[in-house]
Parts: structure tokens; C-alpha cells; sequence
């Protein structure tokens, strides 16, 4: 078959690799899409690679047909290729209604947002969210969610954005270059930014928030003021969904099924794609997603 390899830190190359081969529990997907996140990038750069027994080819979500079915998986890699060996509870029908390109673009979105929002965070109607990245992959899918749930959304991101995460259901959009978002009063946080948001986190929550860090873009130090968590009678939280184990991963892709995927399946929550590459062209399709330019996912076409 041929892949995406990364024969040295920053480098892609599309050529041939063997096949995978499916282990006991696995089934075999011949990929039609894949889509880009930003844990890829950092796999390509050196600075995050797969957990113990994945592919080291990138690539954790994608879609294609399995025993002739159409599906879509989250994976722990392997997904810019054009088959991959996945475990069969890893696995999500299409929803329906929709594509394969555009199903290439929920796996990791869906599982990294119900898990943190429902299963860690406990969002509730009439709560207020402030959602950060708000134009990324998970920021989009994030405030359809929370909207769903119905919570009051508060979102972060370029001016150019706005309009689009406002459509989306954003309540408010702030401009994270100019505008003040340490005293919105959330019941819960998502950053992507970490330590450099740290403080202003704290102060945007209200009490009994819940402060969930997914992501270290901003750094990976900071420090806490403990007075003012107690104060709060606040939550800090930090999680990952990649090197969790397959158990874990069963469970959240189990509650992502009954939950998320009807909501797909009726259109309240609708995958964004912002441009679709050929899975050779990954190299500028990494470009676009560094660039910060896009709102939603960039995906890949195998064939």
C-alpha cells in the first residue's frame, strides 16, 4: 500500500510501505479520507511520538469500508495511509446522512469533546462554557456540542473567525489578541493553550468551574495560585485521548455512539471541513493547519 512516512523530523513522503496486518480484535479499513490534528504536526516535527504498538505512520482518525461497510475509527495512528488494522470496538458507522470525507473529520473531534465536556467537565444546560480555539477542529465541533446541551457559549478566536463560530452557535465570540476573557464568569473551560492561559483561566471561572486543558500550545509550566482554586471551589483537569488504552478509548467511542453521533445523524451538529487535499499533498495540508488560517478540519483523500 503506499503511506505517509517521516523518514526524518519535518519530512513527508507518500510511497509504498507493507500492509498492515490486522491482530487478534482488529479488523482491516481501506481508507477513503483521513483529516489532519495537531497532534500530527508534532508527531512530524519530532516532538510527540505514537504510543507503544501504534503505526509510526500519522494519522488518528479515518474513514473508509470495512467487510464493504462504510465506517470511520479513531486510532492511535496509521490513519494517512491508505489501509489501516484497527480495533473493531475503535470502529463507528457513518453517520447518516453523511460522506466519507466529511466522516473522516469526526473521530477524534467527537471522542476528545464528548469525553471532556460530559465525562469529565459535566456541562449542563444553562451553564456557560468559554471554548478556546474556537475555529480549530475541536473548538467547532466544541460549540455545536456544548450548544446542543444546551450551555451558553463563549468562544475565542481571530476576528475573521467570528462570523463562522457565530453561525456555528457561539453566543460570544472574543478576540483573543485584544479582548479580556478573564472575567466571563464559565462554569467550565476547554483550553488548547495551557500554561500561558493558566492564570486568566482561573479568574474566567466561575465557582465551581471546571478548567479542562487539552492541549500545551501556550507552554507546559505555569504556576497555580492554590488560594484562589480553593476559593473557587474550582476543578482543574488535564487529559489526552491517544495513549489511553483500548479500554478507555471503548468507553468514551461507546458514549460518543449513543450520544453524538444521533445528533450528527438529525444535523444538529454538522462536520466543518474547511479544504480537503490528496493524501500525498499532507505536506501542505500540515501548512494550512500551522498557519492557523482554517476553520474546522483540513482532511486527506486516499482515493
Amino acid at each position: 500500500m503506499h503511506a505517509i512516512t517521516v523518514p526524518v523530523p519535518g519530512e513527508l513522503v507518500w510511497g509504498e510501505v507493507p500492509d498492515p496486518v490486522p491482530a487478534p480484535g482488529e479488523v482491516l479499513i481501506d481508507v477513503v479520507a483521513s483529516a489532519v490534528n495537531r497532534a500530527d504536526l508534532l508527531q512530524v516535527a519530532g516532538h510527540y511520538p505514537p504510543p507503544p504498538g501504534a503505526p509510526d505512520i500519522p494519522g488518528l482518525e479515518c474513514s473508509g469500508f470495512a467487510d464493504g461497510e462504510p465506517v470511520c475509527a479513531l486510532l492511535s495512528g496509521g490513519g494517512y495511509a491508505e489501509r489501516v488494522a484497527v480495533p473493531a470496538e475503535h470502529v463507528l458507522p457513518v453517520p447518516r446522512g453523511l460522506t466519507l470525507e466529511q466522516a473522516a473529520a469526526l473521530p477524534e473531534a467527537a471522542c476528545t469533546v464528548y469525553s471532556n465536556l460530559t465525562m469529565v467537565a459535566g456541562l449542563r444546560a444553562g451553564e456557560t462554557i468559554l471554548i478556546h480555539g474556537g475555529g480549530s477542529g475541536i473548538g467547532t465541533f466544541a460549540i455545536q456540542y456544548a450548544r446542543a446541551l444546551g450551555a451558553r457559549v463563549i468562544t475565542t478566536a481571530r476576528p475573521a473567525k467570528h462570523a463562522a463560530l457565530m453561525e456555528l452557535g457561539a453566543d460570544v465570540c472574543l478576540d483573543y489578541t485584544s479582548e479580556d476573557f478573564s472575567k466571563v464568569g464559565a462554569d467550565v473551560v476547554l483550553d488548547i493553550i495551557g500554561a500561558s492561559y493558566l492564570d486568566r483561566n482561573l479568574s474566567a471561572l466561575a465557582t465551581g468551574g471546571r478548567l479542562v486543558v487539552i492541549g500545551l500550545q501556550g507552554g507546559r509550566r505555569a504556576e497555580l495560585d492554590l488560594a484562589r482554586l480553593l476559593a473557587k471551589r474550582a476543578l482543574v483537569a488535564g487529559t489526552t485521548l491517544r495513549s489511553r488504552p483500548v479500554e478507555e478509548k471503548t468507553r468514551i467511542i461507546l458514549g460518543v455512539r449513543d450520544t453524538v453521533w444521533p445528533l450528527l445523524a438529525d444535523g444538529t451538529i454538522r462536520p466543518v471541513i474547511y479544504q480537503t487535499f490528496p493524501m500525498a499533498q499532507a505536506a501542505a495540508a500540515h501548512a494550512l493547519v500551522a498557519s492557523n488560517q482554517h476553520v474546522g478540519k483540513v482532511t486527506l483523500r486516499a482515493a
